[in-house]
């Protein structure tokens, strides 16, 4: 009876392995394996064809001491910091608007989403020209309303020297705010990515019982103290996931930085040039294949440390029930 059982339990064993095997097989082709590979690349002085000389840690020193590593880290907060807060708010703002009972629902959800689906290099090609300082849709707006347009995606100067003119010069260059190509490519992403954002929020607010908002009305409640006590804390959890996946993407931005400020990528004095492009810069550019393998472990380790950290000052705000 127990050999019989045993039997059993290892061909239940086998069959959930080979259940498992072409996961487990594109797992570690695609994801474990090339990991372990670019360790080993980013512990060597690697270039083209191959050549390379092992030097340890000398590629992760050197880093740390690279001023425009830490300039497009720097460059890579300041899209992080206007373009994360700005697609949470305005997508949780429409996605509250179309939860409601109106005609052409799904015709206003198709069209949020549409920006998602649209290829990032054709979006980018777009908003190019739409950005062109004569010929561009947006200064042609602008003129009619008498405002002088900007060299969008040319202009070195931060946002924060722009509204306060002069007095601004003499603050610091990382105080200055992101220049205006970065603010730029900051449009671009909220328009890119607020119809995902929606679509998840949309999920998350229809699954509130409607029974707490009748309580609601019936205590008299107005729609700001409903929003507040009702909808928000119920969709926390929503809100969580996508603070931390917006600042993933946010972090990994690339595509639009080399099709929108190039050729040369990274803009007006390398003020769109963020970290993502900095390794490939490196990487394939450059064909400095270990030093760009050490930027992408940084990289790694920083968004590991952003989500620690919001993982800890926020989850305990979050309302699973």
């Amino acid at each position: 009876m127990a050999s019989r059982l045993a039997s059993r339990r290892f061909r239940d064993l086998l069959a959930g392995l080979g259940y498992l095997l072409p996961a487990l097989v594109v797992l570690l082709s695609f994801r474990v394996i090339p990991i372990l590979l670019s360790v080993r690349v980013s512990l060597y002085d690697w270039g083209m064809a191959g050549a390379r000389e092992f030097v340890g840690l000398g590629n992760y020193l050197a880093v740390l001491q690279d001023g425009v590593f830490w300039k497009s880290l720097l460059n890579t907060g300041w899209y992080m910091v206007f373009e994360v807060p700005i697609t949470l708010f305005l997508s949780l703002f429409i996605a509250v608007l179309l939860n409601q009972k109106i005609r052409g629902l799904g015709a206003y959800r198709t069209i949020y989403y549409l920006p998602v689906v649209t290829s990032i290099v054709a979006v980018s090609i777009v908003w190019k020209w739409i950005l062109h300082p004569d010929r561009g849709l947006l200064n042609y707006i602008l003129s009619w309303v008498g405002a002088d347009g900007l060299r969008w995606l040319q202009d070195p100067r931060g946002l924060f020297q722009l509204i306060a003119g002069d007095t601004a010069n003499r603050l610091p260059f990382a105080l200055r705010g992101p220049s205006i190509a970065m603010c730029s490519l900051i449009i671009m992403g909220v328009w890119k990515g607020i119809g995902y954002n929606i679509v998840i929020f949309l999920a998350g607010l229809q699954n509130i019982p409607q029974t707490y908002y009748e309580a609601a009305r019936i205590d008299g409640a107005g729609r700001w103290r409903t929003f507040r006590n009702i909808t928000w804390p119920l969709i926390s959890p929503t809100t969580y996931y996508v603070l931390i996946m917006s600042s993933i993407v946010a972090f990994e931005t690339f595509a639009q930085v080399w099709i929108m400020t190039g050729p040369p990528a990274g803009g007006p004095l390398s003020t769109t040039k963020v970290v993502m492009y900095y390794f490939y810069e490196n990487s394939f550019e450059l064909w400095r294949l270990g030093y760009g393998a050490s930027i992408a472990f940084f990289a790694f380790l920083i968004i590991l440390l952003l989500t620690i950290i919001q993982r800890f000052v926020l989850e305990r705000r979050v309302h699973y029930g």
